[in-house]
């Protein structure tokens, strides 16, 4: 294959016509454009200088290659344009995963404001639990996965994964609205311990939130009685309402709901991270003006709902 740097001296050398010319608009020795025309003689196994005591004159052949490298040497400088763009986050493609809460939440801002600014950038979305979203990351199908951890139930990231938070929720307790629950005495919300003779509604085993309310309720002594279980935080609200139980979420999945009282669950460990994940093969402006889209929303999810802490920390 011819090589391009050669092809391009050799456009030089014919626009200037002389070697010590085309050197100097390059930026090169004269020895060096010399030794690049030579090489590309041995290459096209032709000559393509007749060298004289005056200067060089190109032959037909080199005429020919000159005239020809033209498209193949612009496709390349529009190629190197097309990757700079791509590099910098203006086009290319954004293959996004994120789960249910966060796409309600977070996602409707962040893809509003991303789409408007680089709407040469396809954005594909898929939407699953952090469990189903990480291996599609693994295995290369995802570039930016929007996952949780609860403060109680430890998750690592799969190595080579750049982890940002963006945003902290409170553990919300929902009780009925007509059966009021004694506060601890800093008025801070009810603590756990109070709620060890509760019936609870809760998400499926297996779940990280299911897991986080057994540990809340262990560390304080007792295991929960757990009637009814769903993945749908509306379906909890409802079963709330209905006066069947109590139930814990993250404030993502909590919306007012007549028959329902919200209160702060009072526990250090009562929380839940959203954090952004990067996959290695992600460029590096797509994830760059993609958090900034997204740390936008946190921000403006966290001044407009309950207990939701916006935060660029990286995770």
């Amino acid at each position: 294959m011819l090589n391009p740097i050669h092809l391009h001296t050799l456009q030089a050398v014919l626009r200037t016509g002389s070697f010590a010319d085309a050197a100097r608009q390059l930026g090169y020795t004269g020895s060096a454009v010399s030794q690049q025309m030579s090489a590309l003689e041995r290459q096209v196994r032709a000559p393509l200088f007749e060298r004289g005591a005056h200067g060089v004159r190109p032959t037909p052949t080199a005429e020919f290659i000159a005239r020809r490298s033209l498209e193949a040497l612009g496709s390349l400088r529009a190629l190197e344009d097309d990757v700079a763009l791509l590099l910098d986050g203006v086009v290319g493609r954004l293959r996004l995963g994120s789960f249910p809460t966060a796409s309600e939440h977070l996602l409707p801002r962040a893809l509003s404001a991303f789409t408007a600014d680089h709407p040469q950038v396809d954005v594909q979305l898929d939407e699953g639990e952090p469990a189903e979203l990480l291996p599609m990351m693994e295995s290369h199908e995802l570039d930016v996965v929007l996952v949780y951890r609860y403060g109680l139930v430890p998750r690592r990231w799969p190595k080579g994964l750049c982890a940002e938070r963006l945003l902290t929720e409170d553990l919300l307790l929902l009780t009925p609205a007509d059966r009021p629950l004694i506060a601890d005495g800093d008025g801070a919300g009810p603590s756990i311990e109070l709620l060890a003779k509760e019936t609870w509604i809760t998400t499926r085993p297996g779940t990280s939130a299911a897991s986080m309310l057994r540990r809340l309720c262990a560390a304080a002594g007792f295991e929960p009685l757990v009637a009814y279980r769903s993945n749908n935080y509306a379906v909890l609200r409802g079963l709330v309402a209905a006066g069947l139980g109590v139930a814990v979420v993250p404030a993502l999945g909590y919306a007012p709901a007549p028959g329902v009282t919200c209160t702060p669950l009072a526990h250090p460990d009562a929380y839940r991270q959203v954090v952004a994940l990067r996959s290695p093969g992600a460029t590096d402006g797509v994830w760059r003006t993609m958090l900034t889209a997204l740390h936008t929303s946190a921000r403006e999810v966290a001044a407009n709902g309950i207990g939701i802490t916006a935060t660029s920390a990286t995770a």
